[in-house]
């Protein structure tokens, strides 16, 4: 069986799916693909459902009832993949501000390095983000710093969305105790793999913001991360994340 398999979660991504599934399995490293769709109104399920016949044995589709947050979708995803045995778990965007040419880059750190979370990180050489206005850059570097300060983890990229897991921090984690479902839900993820002594590690990319479709950022996400950290470090000093 395949070890690696790269976690989608789609809402309304009609005009990016077709395109993010056959760049991901065109690569030259042999990847499996989940979609997790919240029942997209716009019919992305149907476009997975209809590929999977081209695709049979590496595109999984998992279509949850409703609109449900990305952090729940991962989770069900991580659920998913733990129950079939993959040794390499990575989370991507379905719209292309994550390359899939760069997932074999996650992979080797993983594979031949002694890395147990590998972040596509966009700040870890600089910043390398393209198409991005830069009040959302500030926005986005500055909650990293914001992380840092907090938590003391050593992370440039605390939010980012693009990794790769190795089985055993998922497998550690209790996953039912995930809270958070925007930015907050990623750096949980990178917080409760620190504080469960796993080695992290951040490989530079360069994150090129969405061409097509709707991006599902909002006030409350924003709102959730800031004092979603404050919440986790406190869980913490007390004994209880």
């Amino acid at each position: 069986m395949n070890n690696c398999i790269v976690i989608i979660p789609t809402y309304n991504e009609i005009e990016n799916i077709e395109s993010i599934i056959r760049t991901t399995l065109s690569q030259h490293k042999h990847f499996h693909v989940l979609i997790v769709d919240d029942n997209s109104p716009d019919h992305t399920a149907d476009k997975v459902r209809f590929l999977q016949t081209e695709f049979e044995g590496r595109l999984f589709l998992e279509n949850r009832k409703q609109k449900s947050g990305l952090g729940t979708a991962y989770v069900h995803g991580f659920k998913w993949a733990l129950a079939r045995n993959y040794e390499f778990i990575f989370e991507m965007d379905a719209d292309f501000s994550h390359n899939p040419h760069d997932l074999e880059k996650l992979f080797n750190a993983a594979h031949f390095g002694d890395a147990d979370l590998v972040i596509g990180s966009r700040y870890v050489t600089g910043v390398n983000v393209v198409n991005w206005p830069l009040n959302r850059v500030l926005l986005s570097y500055f909650a990293s710093v914001y992380v840092r300060m907090i938590t003391g983890m050593e992370i440039h990229d605390a939010t980012a969305g693009f990794v790769c897991y190795k089985r055993e921090v998922l497998e550690k984690i209790n996953l039912d105790k995930i809270k958070f479902v925007g930015y907050a839900f990623q750096i949980e993820m990178k917080y409760r793999t620190f504080c469960n002594n796993f080695k992290i590690t951040e490989v530079p990319i360069i994150f090129t913001d969405r061409t097509k479709g709707q991006s599902k950022m909002s006030n409350s996400i924003i709102v959730e991360a800031v004092f979603g950290v404050i919440s986790l470090r406190l869980k913490k000093l007390v004994n209880r994340l």
